[in-house]
């Protein structure tokens, strides 16, 4: 992806995202990044669980934002491991335009850590808060560990339907715990579909601001 058809916006919550030309579409919501990501990942999705250790698994790294506020929001002594996969990582130019830390009132520093985490590589972030990057398309991804939680955070199906296939959900349903969940801000019928072919229990749930519905997907 030429990072020249990127560029860096602000959104009605006052927090930034990034309009990609070539897919023709924001990373989050333009009624606001901080309150979609926080609806539909973290509301719907890390405060639903209240276990010691939790392994996440994140399909659209992005920004960061969805990864800075499951550390801001994770429960003190919880231990999270969270892999994220992104096939086109943004510029160190774009991730310096962004607004996180500012509008959520925190260190820049734990930001930065995201941010210059290496590739493909565990890394620290903070205490009991493992992140793992990895450089990857969708389609070529084959999960090793089995998760708790799936933030799926791609492009939408209009710009990506090769990614929100009833084999790529099964794929992550067989990699996805008992009870585990998917949580997703897309709710269009042909993701439920392809998510109940794939096996999950699919709840249509009230979505963000601008948004009518957002899906959790639940493996019994």
């Amino acid at each position: 992806m030429m990072q020249n058809k990127l560029s860096v916006i602000q959104t009605d919550d006052g927090s930034t995202s990034v309009y990609d030309l070539q897919f023709g579409e924001n990373f989050h919501s333009t009624y606001g990044a901080i309150e979609e990501s926080n609806h539909v990942y973290i509301v719907n999705g890390l405060k639903l669980f209240q276990k010691d250790e939790l392994r996440i698994l994140e399909v659209g790294f992005g920004t960061g934002l969805n990864c800075l506020l499951t550390i801001i929001n994770k429960e003190t002594n919880q231990r999270i491991y969270y892999n994220s996969i992104e096939k086109f990582p943004l510029s160190k130019e774009h991730i310096a335009k962004l607004n996180y830390s500012d509008k959520l009132k925190v260190s820049d520093k734990i930001f930065e850590k995201i941010s210059n985490a290496e590739w493909d590589k565990q890394c620290e972030i903070s205490d009991n808060f493992y992140l793992k990057k990895i450089k990857i398309d969708l389609l070529d991804f084959i999960p090793v560990d089995f998760y708790d939680i799936i933030y799926f955070d791609a492009f939408s199906p209009n710009a990506q339907p090769e990614l929100w296939t009833t084999e790529i959900f099964k794929k992550l349903f067989y990699n996805l715990k008992q009870n585990g969940i998917l949580t997703t801000y897309s709710s269009k019928g042909d993701v439920k579909r392809a998510l109940r072919c794939a096996g999950f229990e699919v709840f249509r749930i009230d979505g963000p601001k601008g948004k009518r519905h957002i899906l959790r997907a639940l493996k019994k």
